[in-house]
């Protein structure tokens, strides 16, 4: 009968070798996967808050009302860790605010990122919104004005000549000539209707002085 070789024990090294190396492979494995099912545990079981996000592009000066915050804003889960505390937290909150600087999509939108169209009104005794429209495009800066604009208006008139009847005024929202409402986004359509902030007390004389001359929208830069 033919003895069996032995392993020489260089190969029974090898073979420990390989086995060690096999088994560290399968331990690893197993730890990946259960870090994986502590990750997912604490996933399901921490707390969540409900956050705004910008669903397009919000430009500067861009008010949120409640007919468009829906448009403007999406609602969506997060780990209540990762949420700032000035973040909007409630659809109540959106209503009447003024983006301060133009907000990407995606964002997580924060109470930083607006002020309170209120500010713009607080000096007012009874802020009301007053309406005019322009005769040719020429009259309000070629139809670029949009909401969160700053403005003077002037009028012109054969006893006045060229004056400034207003400064400083705050547009509150701009339409296209059909009367559609423009979005600040929308930097393509001409503005030809325009709506803008005024104490009631001042109205009378805004459209008395528009009534007798040729209006003419001077845009305040902000660069």
């Amino acid at each position: 009968m033919k003895q069996a070789k032995r392993e020489t024990p260089v190969k029974q090294a090898a073979k420990l070798w390989m086995g060690a190396i096999f088994a560290a492979f399968l331990a690893a494995g197993a730890i990946y996967v259960a870090l994986l099912q502590v990750e997912k545990n604490l996933l399901e079981t921490g707390e969540k808050k409900q956050v705004y996000l910008a669903a397009k592009e919000i430009s500067t000066g861009q008010l949120v009302t409640k007919e468009n915050c829906e448009e403007y804003f999406v609602s969506t889960l997060v780990d209540a860790s990762l949420v700032p505390e000035a973040a909007i937290l409630s659809a109540e909150e959106m209503a009447g605010l003024v983006a301060t600087s133009q907000i990407d999509q995606g964002v997580l939108l924060t109470k930083g990122m607006f002020r309170p169209y209120t500010e713009v009104t607080a000096a007012m005794q009874e802020p009301v919104v007053a309406g005019f429209r322009a005769e040719d495009l020429s009259q309000v800066v070629s139809g670029v004005l949009r909401a969160g604009d700053r403005i003077h208006v002037y009028a012109e008139d054969e006893e006045y000549g060229t004056a400034l009847i207003w400064e400083n005024v705050y547009v509150q929202q701009v339409f296209d000539a059909s009367g559609k409402v423009i979005g600040n986004e929308d930097q393509e359509t001409a503005a030809q209707r325009i709506n803008v902030f005024l104490d009631k007390e001042e109205v009378e004389t805004f459209y008395t002085r528009l009534d007798q001359g040729s209006l003419r929208v001077v845009k305040i830069w902000n660069p």
